[in-house]
């Protein structure tokens, strides 16, 4: 069914409500109950959207998400809730009143802006597309507040309006992540053109995006919820050339000061593992400088320290042991401290997690951390734990 407008009527909401929480291993038997008194089409039609609550709730929560209507594309692509309300409250911040929402996709930034108290124009030329977010605007009780358009983004008059946000589409059908910015759709330069014309803005963008793409114009800021990098916002009239990595919950704000490189010292008694978002943003060295340490080889974004210091930016371990890379020498000393609980991380090895779990085979009552890295330049394992003694809260 391409056509959310049998689930608004009143029996497609009482089917909603009946197939709540159906479990998969369900599906059949309830799609086989219900076929008997309703519509085959508008039962499948129940179900599946009941799937797709079910996927949305770690974005919207349950209770937005199993009022909400979506689109299998609309739960893959829509903003993480906890993200659309830092940005709304950012617009809120900046005196943002009236917001162009451009590509809005099922509705979750434009519910945000709404649930900041901003006015929304919510455009996307995608009918089913367009349909989701104007059924869901209603659900929430926003509708007051959002106007849903079906039209192409470019051809809209955004003149009247306090600010532009753009979420250009980053996926394609036939080639999955698109990674040029160029070949978003609409390009990255269209959005920025769009931008510049407005007193304020924001496009949000892949986290990967490289750095010499961002605009002079724009302030980059990285975004990470529960230590996972979720999107990048180029914004618009706020601080050109100023980029900062944001950390949700809080937020935490990490802003670059344009440090130098931090060098490579020795491997201390602590590794600190820094956040997604600030390593995104280019901001390891002022990591770096929070906890008054060193980077272990000039290519890999972990610091080193001698002193445990707290900050939010970045996940501090004790290290116990620092070895060259050999997976007999790394089975043997798991082996004899009673390691069966093993947690590996990478970077700057070639060695797959999984792949060296099953050759070290841990057992035991006891468990470690093993990072797989370079230090400077060689192979090595740095085994240690999470460390235990750090609080508060850091600059910010």
């Amino acid at each position: 069914m391409n056509d959310l407008a049998p689930l608004l009527t009143p029996e497609g909401r009482a089917l909603l409500d009946e197939v709540r929480g159906t479990a998969p291993a369900d599906e059949l038997a309830v799609a086989t109950r219900l076929r008997r008194e309703h519509p085959a089409e508008l039962v499948s039609a129940a179900l599946g959207q009941a799937r797709l609550r079910q996927r949305a709730a770690a974005k919207f929560g349950d209770g937005d998400a199993g009022r909400m209507f979506f689109t299998p594309n609309g739960v893959e692509q829509s903003t993480r809730a906890s993200v659309a309300a830092h940005r709304a409250e950012r617009f809120r911040a900046l005196g943002v009143r009236s917001v162009a929402d451009l590509c809005c996709g099922i509705g979750g930034d434009a519910i945000a802006l709404a649930r900041a108290g901003i006015r929304v124009l919510a455009v996307d030329r995608d009918p089913l597309t367009a349909a989701a977010a104007r059924a869901n605007a209603d659900a929430l009780g926003l509708a007051d507040l959002i106007d849903v358009r079906e039209a192409d983004v470019t051809e809209v008059d955004t003149a009247g309006y306090d600010a532009v946000f753009v979420d250009p589409a980053r996926r394609s059908g036939r080639r999955g992540r698109i990674f040029d910015p160029e070949a978003y759709s609409p390009p990255l330069s269209w959005a920025v053109r769009a931008a510049l014309d407005a007193p304020h803005a924001a496009l949000k963008v892949a986290p990967g995006i490289p750095h010499e793409a961002v605009p002079g114009e724009a302030e980059a800021e990285w975004i990470s919820d529960g230590g996972d990098v979720k999107e990048a916002v180029l914004w618009f009239g706020t601080e050109p050339g100023a980029v900062r990595a944001t950390l949700l919950p809080g937020p935490r704000t990490l802003r670059g000061r344009g440090l130098p490189d931090p060098g490579v010292r020795s491997v201390g008694r602590y590794l600190y593992e820094p956040d997604g978002a600030a390593i995104r943003a280019h901001l390891v060295a002022e990591v770096a400088e929070e906890v008054g340490g060193g980077l272990v080889d000039p290519t890999i974004a972990y610091v080193t320290a001698d002193s445990l210091l707290p900050t939010p930016y970045a996940t501090a371990y004790e290290i116990t042991d620092q070895l060259p890379f050999n997976v007999k020498k790394l089975k043997a000393l798991l082996r004899e401290r009673g390691v069966g609980i093993l947690t590996v991380k990478k970077r700057g090895s070639a060695v797959e997690p999984e792949e060296l779990r099953k050759k070290v085979k841990p057992q035991g009552p006891h468990s470690a951390t093993v990072f797989l890295t370079r230090v400077a330049g060689a192979p090595t394992m740095l085994i240690g734990a999470p460390a235990r003694a750090v609080t508060g809260a850091g600059r910010s």
